[in-house]
C-alpha cells in the first residue's frame, strides 16, 4: 500500500520532500524483509552498536532549542563578527561554527541556526556569502574530528572503540584546522 501511495504521489507529480524520502526508504525496507518480524530484529541488532549514541541526539535537539531561543547562538556569532573585518570573518566565522558543533552537532541543525546569522554578517561586512556557507560547513567538519560520530559504523565493524581513534583524530582536528582557515582567509582576501 505504501508502494502504491508512493506511485500515485509521483505521478500525480507530487514534490519531493523529506517526508516522502523516508517513507521512500520505509517502503524499500518493508520489500526487503520478509516479514516485520524481521524488522524488529535488524533494528535491534543495529541499535546495540550504537544505542548509547542515539540516546544522545535528542539532548541534542533540546540544546539546539536552548541555544537559539535564549539567543545564545545570535549572540555567539556576534561577538565574532565585532572582531572580524573582511579578511578575518572566514577563519573566525570557521572558529565559531567548530565551536558551536560541540553543542549542535547537526550539520543541517547548525546551519539552520547560525547560516542566516553569518550570511547577514556577511553582507554587513561586504564579504562573499560563499565564504559564510564554506566557514560554516567547514567549521562543522573541522570538529567532528574530535567527536567523530561518523566512524560509528566503522568502529562497530572493526570492533574498536572511539577512545581506540581520538589520538588520531585529533591530529586530523589540529591539521584540517589551519588548512581550512589559511585557505577560508586566502580566499576572502583574493575575492
Amino acid at each position: 500500500m505504501l508502494t502504491a501511495y508512493l506511485v500515485i504521489h509521483v505521478v500525480q507529480g507530487g514534490s519531493l520532500t523529506l517526508d516522502i524520502v523516508n517513507w521512500s526508504f520505509l517502503a524499500l525496507i518493508l520489500l526487503l524483509v520478509r516479514n516485520p518480524f524481521e524488522i524488529i530484529h535488524l533494528a535491534k541488532q543495529a541499535a546495540s552498536n550504537v544505542g548509547e549514541i542515539l540516546l544522545q541526539f535528542p539532548l541534542y535537539a533540546g540544546i539546539l532549542g536552548i541555544m537559539t531561543s535564549s539567543g545564545l547562538i545570535q549572540m555567539f556569532s556576534d561577538a565574532f563578527v565585532s572582531i572580524a573585518n573582511p579578511t578575518t570573518f572566514g577563519a573566525l566565522a570557521l572558529l565559531s561554527a567548530g565551536i558551536v558543533n560541540f553543542f549542535v552537532p547537526s550539520g543541517g541543525g547548525q546551519f539552520a541556526v547560525q547560516g542566516p546569522i553569518m550570511l547577514d554578517a556577511a553582507n554587513q561586512l561586504g564579504v562573499d556569502p560563499s565564504i559564510a556557507i564554506m566557514a560554516i560547513a567547514y567549521g562543522d567538519q573541522w570538529t567532528n574530528m574530535i567527536q567523530p560520530f561518523w566512524a560509528l559504523p566503522v568502529l562497530a565493524i572493526a570492533g574498536l572503540k572511539m577512545r581506540d581513534i581520538l589520538g588520531y583524530t585529533f591530529i586530523t582536528l589540529i591539521g584540517s584546522g589551519v588548512v581550512m582557515a589559511a585557505a577560508l582567509t586566502i580566499v576572502s582576501v583574493t575575492i
